[in-house]
């Protein structure tokens, strides 16, 4: 199952990509597309706008003969990976205790319709 992506989740998941290796837009729209919906017209968007805000740099390289743009983290995207990150992480753990029932509450005598 697919989920969609949030601009908060859209922005940790390219920089993470990003931060792994530098990386070019189809290289990061396919590994997007593994847990994604998100459309190449959707993605260069979010990307200028990282680059807008000096998380992402973008620089040339050749390959082919051709000209490519490749998008490099910045310290403040970095900083801006792990907050969001952080973040994420939170949520996550919140999902959780809605997904899974708290052994304290079940030790406590609770139900788990509590």
């Amino acid at each position: 199952m697919i989920y969609p992506l949030n601009q908060p989740l859209a922005e940790l998941l390219l920089l993470s990509i990003i931060t792994q290796d530098d990386s070019y837009g189809y290289s990061i729209s396919q590994r997007l597309k593994k847990v994604s919906n998100v459309k190449d017209s959707a993605l260069y968007p979010i990307l200028k706008r990282l680059s807008e805000q000096d998380y992402v740099e973008i620089y040339d390289r050749q390959f082919q003969g051709r000209n490519r743009k490749y998008y490099k983290t910045t310290e403040a995207g970095d900083r801006h990976r792990l907050e969001l990150r952080a973040e994420w992480e939170q949520y996550c753990d919140e999902i959780s205790m809605i997904l899974e029932p708290s052994e304290t509450v079940l030790e406590e005598g609770g139900s788990r319709n509590e």
